[in-house]
């Protein structure tokens, strides 16, 4: 290797590591508490920085001064990193009990350390010679077996409960020491050091960091709390991985290429070929993925999950916007995506059928249906359990010998059942099918999935109880329309039944003859007005457009002659406002007869036609029995309340809908024994047809 290329790895092996450390301590130094761990901790990132910045300088500068300078480094790093050791296992709550480290370790490791300092940092000045040569590389020899020696006492007498927070440290730091033990073993042999293992050396001690700096989050007391998050352990463990995988490709290739002759260079690019083909193979692979996220989450953090990320994850899935058959699909895969499945299904209550297959993602269509009195059903919501298929299908115990329904015969890869339970009631269960790596159901999987239950039960419920609602609207708009229509339809029955009364006395008379024409004319115009409001709604099919008042008034009038001789009509003069004909007829009809009906056979009743600026009106005035101002303000235009023995409560309602549709409004002067008028003001046609000005609709 040319001197060139030696300083150019050399730069970037320990250049890498001295910046890492350098970025860690100083992390660290921002919390370090007023404790000896936290303070040896800090000490030793400092140490190994400074070390790995002036192995970098080694590498240009070889004089003896850099090279004593090192090696007192590597003796200050060597120093911080056995005292940590020893600190951390003096601690009681983690070393086991009568374990304690002894405190003769302490006495052997300083003078080990000074042998160091003293005999190998000072043997490049002394001179190069064989022997001076040969003795610093046994020193440093003895410190990196003395360290791993005191690697493997810091894991085998820690409490095994405890091992789960120490033991990214104890792997990081046999990585360290052994690379050591590995360079002066080879040092020793040749009386010099290996330049390959020399430039591994530096990324060996910069690919640790990640493993140092889970432990400092493990054990809060060390330092700061710090925070590694599960996808930057991930990312950082699928780089190494995929280093180690190129690594070994280049060795392979390497190895084809000499060993191969004439078709060397040939077969090496094959075999990049086939590394490049699995290796994108391997990083598409969901299976690869989910394995590696188990092992990072068993091996480098006390808890399963980081369910701030699986919660955010899920009420995402869950909440993304479509229709409602869609998020039957996404409570599966929302569930399916917590334990890496995938593909599942999902059955939902049906009033009439049970248990029925709702949905499915990656799943065979099941045909059957579940019993809700079922004994599958009836266990599922008794007790909510997550139930293991393969459990229940092995006669565990704890399942009380339940059974699984036939169905499941066409479902092979179920793994999972998880119930939906509403409060409750269970509106559904999930079934998973089995996940891409093999995961032990323990108590954090369990709990995961029945809190996710019950949040996609709740999303399920509301869309159910929202789709129920509107139904009921749907329901309370036909009924609203029903009545309107059965109330037109009375008053055109009582028409016919008044002309079919008459019928016999007139049938010679030709002026009534051709009156009841005009009147069967009019309740088929009418009975076909009604069947187009089924069809359409209550609101008028077209916009309301310039009508004659009077002549409105005049008809109707005329209408009602028959049943009050004393009606006047006050409507010659023409008068313009905005609405329909036939429904403002009908309204004013309906006002006209309930002044009728509140007037005794010798009162009166007066329409009469006016306007404003603004709007323009039809004034019906009795001298009837009256209201009081509670009934109009409570009763008057609320539906179904009458005091008619036959009335239905639906006609003022129905004339308030109208007469506010068309932006108009209904004023009610009352007083009992005193009489009543009724103002219908519409909006004032104009010339052009539009309203003439602007109109206050008031709510009646």
């Amino acid at each position: 290797m040319t001197k060139e290329a030696f300083v150019t790895i050399a730069s970037w092996s320990y250049g890498l590591a001295a910046v890492g450390y350098v970025l860690f301590a100083a992390r660290v130094a921002v919390g370090a508490r007023a404790r000896a761990r936290g303070w040896l901790l800090l000490g030793a990132l400092t140490a190994t920085a400074a070390w790995a910045g002036l192995s970098w300088l080694r590498a240009s500068d070889g004089r003896p001064l850099v090279v004593v300078a090192v090696d007192f480094a590597s003796a200050v790093r060597y120093a911080f990193w056995f005292a940590f050791i020893a600190v951390v296992l003096a601690r009681p709550s983690l070393a086991a009990p009568a374990q304690h480290i002894p405190q003769r370790i302490v006495v052997p490791t300083a003078l080990a350390l000074l042998a160091s300092v003293v005999f190998g940092a000072g043997f490049p000045l002394v001179g190069a010679s064989d022997l001076n040569v040969r003795a610093a590389f046994a020193i440093h020899l003895v410190l990196a077996v003395f360290g791993l020696i005191l690697v493997e006492q810091l894991y085998r007498r820690v409490q095994p409960q405890q091992r789960w927070s120490i033991k990214p440290l104890v792997v990081a730091l046999a990585g360290v020491f052994g690379i050591d033990l590995v360079l002066y073993a080879d040092a020793m042999l040749y009386a010099r050091l290996d330049g390959d293992i020399w430039l591994a050396r530096g990324f060996a001690n910069a690919v640790v960091i990640p493993f140092i700096a889970v432990a400092t989050a493990r054990n809060t007391n060390w330092s700061i709390e710090l925070h590694v998050s599960r996808q930057a352990v991930f990312h950082s463990t699928a780089l190494l991985l995929s280093g180690a995988f190129l690594l070994a490709v280049s060795a392979a290739g390497y190895i084809v290429r000499i060993v191969g002759g004439d078709w060397g260079r040939a077969l090496e690019i094959e075999l990049l070929f086939v590394a490049a083909l699995f290796g994108l193979l391997v990083a598409t692979s969901g299976r690869f993925r989910a394995r590696l996220k188990v092992f990072v989450s068993k091996h480098f953090f006390s808890y399963r999950y980081d369910y701030r990320q699986e919660w955010l994850r899920f009420t995402q899935t869950l909440a993304t916007e479509g229709p409602p058959h869609r998020l039957q699909e996404r409570t599966i895969i929302a569930l399916a995506n917590l334990v890496e499945s995938p593909g599942g299904a999902l059955w939902l209550r049906d009033e009439a059928r049970g248990f029925v297959q709702a949905a499915r993602w990656n799943a065979p269509s099941v045909e059957g249906d579940e019993r809700a009195d079922g004994a599958f059903a009836t266990f599922l919501e008794r007790t909510g359990w997550i139930v293991g298929v393969a459990e229940v299908r092995a006669g565990a115990e704890d399942y009380d010998g339940l059974q699984l329904p036939a169905w499941f015969s066409g479902y092979p890869s179920a793994w999972l059942i998880v119930p939906l339970a509403s409060g409750a009631t269970l509106i559904g269960f999930v079934v998973l099918a089995n996940p891409r790596t093999p995961l032990e159901l323990d108590w954090e999987v369990r709990d995961l999935l029945k809190t996710a239950s019950r949040q996609a039960a709740s999303f399920l419920g509301e869309i159910r109880a929202t789709e129920a609602l509107l139904e009921a609207r749907k329901f309370d708009a036909f009924n609203r329309m029903s009545a309107f229509v059965v109330h037109d339809l009375k008053n055109l029955v009582a028409q016919l039944s008044l002309m079919l009364k008459n019928a016999q006395r007139h049938r010679d008379n030709a002026e009534f003859q051709a009156d009841m024409m005009t009147t069967v004319q009019h309740v088929v115009a009418r009975m076909n007005q009604l069947m187009l409001q089924l069809r359409s709604g209550t609101t008028p099919v077209d916009k309301a457009h310039p009508i004659d008042l009077a002549g409105i008034a005049r008809r109707a009038c005329l209408a009602k002659a028959d049943a009050r001789k004393g009606l006047v009509c006050e409507a010659s003069a023409p008068v313009t406002g905005m609405g329909h004909e036939d429904r403002l007829e009908h309204v004013l009809s309906h006002v006209l007869q309930n002044a009728i009906d509140a007037t005794n056979a010798d009162g009166h009743v007066t329409v009469r036609v006016e306007s404003d600026n603004d709007h323009a009106s039809i004034v019906v005035t009795d001298d009837g029995i009256g209201m009081t101002e509670a009934f109009v303000r409570e009763r008057l235009f609320k539906p179904f309340q009458t005091t008619k023995a036959s009335g239905m409560g639906i006609g003022m309602y129905e004339s308030a809908q109208y007469v506010g549709a068309v932006g108009g409004d209904i004023v009610v002067d009352s007083k009992p024994g005193a009489g009543t008028t009724i103002r219908l003001r519409l909006p004032r046609a104009a010339i052009g047809g539009e309203p003439a000005g602007e109109t206050k609709k008031v709510a009646a």
